[in-house]
């Protein structure tokens, strides 16, 4: 059996767990763990002038890189000197690479988080707005019912490429540690890349993600266009109006599909000329996002056991 075989059963044994368990309590989650340390690495700047600030923003963005790589490599390197003889080793190795992978994946905690998002709607606007608030980082105060529910829309279209598609494709090119550098820079983004919090520092940040995320981005619309049996003809233009030039690709492409309109206040309004997204809108993005999903760690699994790439 291949490694490439190895790394396609352990996308299956992520995907699984994720499934069964969802996610692993913070205190053991390695996601956690980088917020964690991106925060409190980026509490001094605010005192700092914006030359200072973008120069410790990168050069801790590439230390922490760099800690995260070594990390995953030796990891993986540990992984293959167990002492284990075939059969076992190959059942060891797909399973401890699979549980090693997971907390890089989170399509059961993004979905819980919308369909929550619904459900409180369902009890009044305040409850909606306070689940919201657990899922996106805009402030949800003043948003009314429709707003809540497009920010959650758009937020499951995002991190469908941030929390599954993205973080697959770098597993499939370069292994646990491509996986985990890139939700690094998904994180240090999240933390620093925005304009109310580090402007400068987090300029590398933002970039880097950006890099990071251009071609997943697009794969994760062709695949909502899939399983959302809707042509991404015109998605181009549509996603071109937000200030990302990532993120507007799986929220246009499920606005289209849902043909719904999804906007952020006084920002940019993704197919604007669609309808306001109902309840009924949001079970129908829960399973176009589902198959998708599911679609890429098919795809995933099946690339990497036919190519036969090594880690």
């Amino acid at each position: 059996m291949t490694h490439a075989s190895l790394r396609a059963g352990a996308v299956v044994v992520a995907l699984a767990l994720d499934r069964l368990f969802g996610e692993p309590p913070a205190r053991l989650h390695p996601v956690a763990w980088m917020g964690k340390a991106l925060g409190a690495s980026g509490a001094p700047w605010p005192r700092l002038a914006p030359r200072g600030q973008f120069l410790c923003g990168a050069a801790a963005w590439i230390a922490g890189g760099g800690v995260v790589l070594a990390a995953a490599a030796l990891a993986v390197a540990m992984m293959r000197r167990l002492p284990l003889l075939p059969p076992w080793s190959v059942v060891a190795h797909v399973l401890i690479l699979g549980i090693l992978l997971k907390p890089l994946l989170a399509w059961r905690m993004l979905r819980d988080e919308v369909a929550g998002v619904e459900s409180a709607l369902a009890e009044g606007i305040e409850a909606g707005r306070q689940r919201l608030s657990r899922l996106v980082s805009r402030d949800t105060r003043r948003l009314n019912a429709a707003e809540v529910r497009e920010s959650a829309l758009e937020s499951l279209a995002e991190n469908l490429n941030d929390s599954l598609v993205a973080p697959l494709l770098w597993f499939s090119l370069g292994g646990l540690p491509a996986a985990a550098l890139y939700r690094f820079a998904n994180t240090a983004d999240a933390m620093w890349g925005y304009r109310d919090r580090w402007e400068w520092a987090g300029k590398w940040a933002a970039r880097a993600d950006d890099v990071l995320s251009y071609v997943p981005a697009r794969l994760t619309a062709l695949l909502l266009a899939l399983t959302g049996r809707r042509s991404p003809r015109g998605l181009g233009a549509v996603a071109r109006v937000t200030p990302s030039p990532n993120g507007g690709w799986p929220m246009g492409m499920l606005a289209l599909a849902l043909g719904v309109r999804l906007r952020k206040p006084g920002v940019y309004a993704l197919n604007a000329e669609g309808l306001e997204p109902c309840a009924t809108d949001t079970e129908r993005a829960l399973g176009i996002c589902g198959r998708a999903a599911w679609l890429a760690v098919a795809i995933s699994a099946t690339v990497l056991a036919a190519l036969g790439w090594r880690w």
